[in-house]
């Protein structure tokens, strides 16, 4: 099973899945999110004006995809 680390290590790789995902999320949010996962949930919140439980729940959801 992978482990958010793996997400950040490899977030280059994984940046165009999460913005086919969240295409409202841009490059460059892309480049500060980093791969950190709180970083990621917060930009979320920002630009979709998600509630934190929502955020959470959808970036564990959109997690459990990854292989």
């Amino acid at each position: 099973m992978m482990n958010w680390d793996r997400v950040e290590g490899n977030w280059k790789q994984f940046k165009g899945n999460v913005k086919e995902k969240w295409g409202e999320l841009t490059d460059d949010d892309l480049d500060k999110i980093a791969g950190r996962r709180d970083q990621l949930e917060g930009k979320l919140q920002e630009r979709y004006g998600y509630a934190k439980d929502k955020v959470s729940s959808d970036v564990d959801d959109w997690f459990k995809t990854l292989r």
